[in-house]
């Protein structure tokens, strides 16, 4: 897996290509190609490392009726020029780019060797590139038909892209489980694995599904299934432009990413508070009053950063409507056989709304006749058409790998469908128009939060001598901690842990020294005095300790090195107000220890592979 982009149409190629695949380098990758068709033969540059190592590579101007590029993510194959995209056959005719994972791979590289077909590199994708040439070479097949019956053999997830040095001007797409997106022009046709590659020329879109192909000429497209029948697709507009993608005045995506949340949680809140009812409006929900006062239970389902803010909605939604609630990863979930039941409320929490394992609970659910909601950042994106109804944050696009603004939308989301789902059974008009003034507040208070930046960015000039460090927090604070631990590993490579406050006895506290920094989330709540005492632990075995907290309690001073002080908020925006100094600790430790922020290693923005 990464980027995968193709282009059909006039202009010079590699920098068609090469520019689409900048614009995919977020997505996160350990190598590139570009592959294209000039005069009837097909001509590949690929490099391990950066686009800059490819880039040296390449020829000034390149002109070609068609090509493909690729950014990897290595899954089978360490990252070497050999393994990097695109793959060819033995003749040099057939070209791919190709995410996901091919399952049958030892099956079908028997079957090649076996034909004397000899492969250069250790992908399970190359295979793909051999399997298509021999299609063409036995049959008259076309080149559509020719990949359509050699993805009937693959077993796993693909999305790939396919160009034919005897078939100028076209390229073949094709998906399953991992995303193709087609972008239309005027006599140019795009396709790739993400808007971003595209945006610059397009807004106008199609999104493949699973078991269709695309077939592309400059002119147009054509869509058809696995079974060779025709497929009906409609043409999206997208609102997102070359703006959006760019870092401005900010080194790195991840940092404005961050400033920029106070006006994203207001996009986030447009249109969604009801004054006159004193709740939430939520439209895309799906589920009538009474179909909702019918919910037993709530399910939430997520990876990483999704599943944290999950953790801590169901904690919201059992708080405020008194639903038994709670999270479970994604990637679990279907693996243990679950028990779906009709009146429990399926929440899918994904960014990208791409993520497989997430993608593959909806479908385990949805197969067992459960509902299933999306919570969801990408228009369009498979999870957003597959789920029974959802939300879309309105965060814009997220750029840097680590997720930020797109994780607060998240939460803000989840205050907004717990203030909806409690006004139906037990919260008060009274003391639903008094959650709904906090939540507007929210913007104003994010813009105080991140005032704390200078202090901050001191901080992490101590933490980031550590080894290792622990996020502490009880009740609705260690979902907090959490996130704040996977920010800090993430992208500054400290090994952090999470743990509830009450569990130091059990085990944690063995680890404890004056080498492990301590990060304590401590909301000014009933459970702040049981926390002081988790704080003397840790203070009687020498650990350095920063609290994050809305409370003046005068213990916290003198058990603390450092006191990170938050706008006092509801109860129930705590998890966003809170998250705020944990991502810019994150931030400007790995500033401090000079890391690639928006890009680290061995991460991937969307995880579109099991």
């Amino acid at each position: 897996m990464c980027g995968i982009i193709a282009y059909t149409g006039p202009g010079i190629v590699r920098d068609m290509l090469f520019n689409a695949l900048r614009r995919l380098e977020y997505r996160g990758y350990d190598s590139a190609g570009i592959a294209v068709v000039h005069r009837q033969k097909i001509r590949v540059w690929k490099s391990a490392g950066k686009l800059s190592m490819l880039e040296q590579t390449l020829p000034e101007k390149l002109t070609g009726d068609v090509g493909i590029g690729h950014t990897r993510w290595a899954t089978h194959g360490a990252p070497t020029d050999l393994n990097a995209h695109p793959h060819t056959d033995a003749t040099g005719r057939i070209a791919i780019a190709h995410n996901g994972i091919v399952e049958n791979a030892s099956n079908l590289r028997h079957k090649l060797e076996k034909l004397g077909v000899e492969l250069t590199s250790e992908t399970d994708s190359e295979l793909l590139a051999h399997l298509i040439a021999l299609e063409l070479q036995t049959s008259k097949l076309s080149l559509t038909d020719a990949v359509r019956q050699v993805l009937l053999q693959i077993r796993g997830t693909y999305g790939i892209a396919v160009i034919d040095a005897k078939t100028p001007g076209t390229v073949v797409v094709a998906r399953n489980g991992s995303p193709v997106i087609l972008g239309l022009g005027e006599g140019q046709m795009w396709a790739a694995s993400d808007l971003s590659a595209m945006v610059r020329h397009t807004q106008d879109i199609v999104h493949l599904d699973d078991g269709e192909l695309a077939t592309l000429t400059s002119q147009g497209f054509e869509v058809t299934t696995l079974g060779a029948g025709g497929s009906k697709k409609s043409i999206t507009r997208i609102q997102h432009s070359m703006d959006d993608y760019d870092r401005g005045e900010f080194d790195h995506f991840l940092h404005r990413e961050i400033i920029d949340q106070p006006e994203v949680i207001e996009r986030t809140l447009k249109g969604r508070l009801d004054r006159q009812f004193s709740t939430a409006r939520l439209g895309g929900l799906n589920l009538q009053p009474r179909e909702l006062l019918a919910i037993k239970r709530v399910k939430v389902l997520g990876c990483g950063s999704a599943f944290y803010a999950g953790i801590a909605g169901a904690n919201m939604i059992e708080q405020l409507a008194r639903l038994p609630s709670d999270a479970e990863p994604a990637a679990e979930f279907r693996y243990r056989n679950p028990l779906i039941e009709s009146d429990t409320l399926y929440i899918a929490v994904s960014q990208s709304g791409e993520t497989f394992d997430t993608l593959a609970a909806v479908r385990e659910i949805k197969r067992k006749g459960g509902f299933v909601l999306g919570v969801v950042n990408s228009v369009g994106s498979t999870i957003a058409r597959e789920v029974d109804g959802g939300v879309y944050l309105h965060a814009g696009p997220e750029v840097s790998v680590a997720s930020t603004k797109a994780y607060t939308s998240t939460l803000t989301v989840f205050t907004l469908l717990a203030l909806m789902l409690g006004r139906l059974r037990d919260v008060s008009p009274q003391r639903g128009a008094a959650i709904l003034d906090a939540i507007s507040a929210l913007p104003d208070m994010l813009t105080n939060a991140l005032k704390l930046e200078l202090q901050i960015s001191r901080i992490s000039h101590d933490i980031s001598k550590a080894k290792s460090m622990f996020f502490l927090g009880r009740t609705s604070a260690y979902p907090i901690a959490m996130e704040g631990a996977q920010k800090l590993k993430e992208i500054s490579y400290i090994h952090a842990e999470a743990y509830p406050s009450s569990e130091l006895k059990h085990g944690p506290l063995a680890l404890v020294s004056k080498q492990t920094p301590c990060v304590v989330i401590l909301p000014d709540n009933e459970l702040l005095e049981k926390s002081l005492s988790s704080l003397e632990e840790l203070k009687t075995r020498g650990a350095p300790i920063i609290s994050v907290t809305d409370s003046q309690h005068e213990r916290i001073n003198e058990l603390s090195d450092h006191i990170v002080f938050t706008p006092p908020c509801e109860e129930l925006l705590r998890p966003v107000v809170m998250s705020i100094p944990l991502q810019l600790l994150a931030y400007h430790t790995a500033l401090v220890l000079k890391r690639d922020i928006d890009q680290p290693r061995n991460l991937a923005k969307s995880v579109t592979v099991e």
